[in-house]
């Protein structure tokens, strides 16, 4: 089965698209990488969607525009990738975070939008979406959902091993024997993106090379009172997003320090949280082996910064695992899709903190009727490759 995966993080900046060809015997799953690529969004509708992120206010009827414009955007993007590889099977969209309720420590609601009826139209074939929710009614946070595929694909690694994803939020998750833990360590590129598009320093939006951070320095005293946030201190399984690290959470830190502080020390800071945040818990872990992807990963100060910080670990690229470091999230929605069609479960409760794993999502009809295939008892292996 063809399946194209697809998904915008919290960076927000475009819609990453893959498409993998599964072949499943004896539970064992293999997948090929056909195709993957990365789409930015319309700068227009990028800037209505960071004007309704919280904290912002925003209606309903902004809400429900974007919902179609973005679900609009999605569906483009899916058509163009199922055309170039001669049509797929099926797609699992994970659609655009714009909410994410955590309360008491606990996940109580997630909004993604970006409506997968829009898909069905355009790739004519069944659309797995809104797979979230489903973890957190079972007790979960929903989140990071990408524990089960590196479980998968850790599983076989002696010792400690551990996956770390720098998207908008760094998430990792720890395998060794069979204790496998997963949480949302905190912001990986959020606070730093905030900064560099709110001051118009890089068109981009984001700090390539490092270029910005390289010419300024950490702010000590900012760095401590960041460092203090509760959050970090709380225990596995935990969940968090733009809804509490944004640049009005920046904002406050620096007014309390009573002074300004120049643009660029802001984000060599910011970068440096980062580092300190994911070192602490990676030593704490004893983590040996430790795969990074994300967009965090092309930035050589936050990388050099982590392998100096973990000398004692082994400091790579997901690559190695199989998985594009660029496009294992969105590998990660092509498999769950897959498993949601097959019946198979795509969660590891130790992961997400649920009772017990659930098949996630909804599914859209394509263009005919609905016809599932043969349900699959259990996974016990991921072998991936690329085209």
């Amino acid at each position: 089965m063809r399946v194209l995966g697809l998904l915008s993080g919290t960076s927000h900046d475009g819609i990453d698209v893959t498409v993998v060809d599964f072949h499943e015997q004896g539970g064992v799953l293999s997948g090929t990488v056909l195709h993957s690529d990365s789409v930015p969004y319309d700068e227009r509708l990028r800037a209505r969607l960071i004007a309704a992120l919280p904290p912002a206010a925003t209606t309903l009827a902004e809400v429900a525009e974007l919902d179609t414009l973005i679900g609009q955007a999605f569906a483009d993007v899916a058509r163009d990738a199922a055309a170039s590889v001669g049509g797929v099977d099926a797609v699992c969209t994970h659609g655009q975070t714009v909410y994410h309720w955590v309360e008491g420590g606990h996940a109580r609601g997630t909004l993604q939008i970006g409506q997968p009826a829009w898909i069905a139209e355009a790739v004519g074939v069944p659309v797995v979406s809104d797979v979230r929710i489903r973890d957190i009614t079972a007790g979960g946070h929903g989140a990071p959902l990408v524990s089960f595929l590196d479980e998968l694909l850790l599983r076989d690694r002696a010792g400690v091993t551990g996956a770390l994803n720098l998207g908008g939020i760094a998430n990792i998750t720890v395998v060794g024997g069979d204790r496998i833990s997963a949480y949302d360590v905190g912001p990986a590129n959020a606070l730093v993106d905030a900064v560099i598009t709110t001051y118009g320093m890089d068109p981009l939006g984001y700090d390539e090379d490092a270029r910005i951070a390289r010419a300024g320095k950490v702010d000590d005293e900012l760095l401590t009172a960041l460092l203090a946030d509760p959050y970090y201190a709380q225990p596995a399984p935990k969940s968090t997003g733009k809804e509490h690290f944004h640049l009005a959470y920046v904002r406050r830190h620096v007014d309390g320090l009573g002074r300004d502080i120049p643009a660029v020390d802001l984000v060599r800071t910011l970068t440096e949280l980062t580092v300190r945040t994911v070192a602490q818990d990676v030593r704490a872990a004893g983590i040996g082996f430790l795969a990074v992807s994300g967009g965090g990963c092309h930035n050589p100060l936050m990388m050099d910064g982590l392998r100096a910080a973990v000398p004692d670990t082994e400091v790579v690229l997901a690559d190695e695992l199989g998985a594009s470091a660029d496009a294992k999230e969105a590998i990660l929605f092509a498999l769950i899709g897959w498993c949601t069609m097959h019946g198979v479960a795509a969660v590891a409760p130790a992961g997400t903190g649920a009772r017990e794993p659930r098949i996630l999502g909804t599914i859209t009809p394509g263009a005919g009727p609905l016809r599932m295939p043969e349900p699959v008892a259990e996974l016990r292996r991921l072998v991936l490759t690329t085209r």
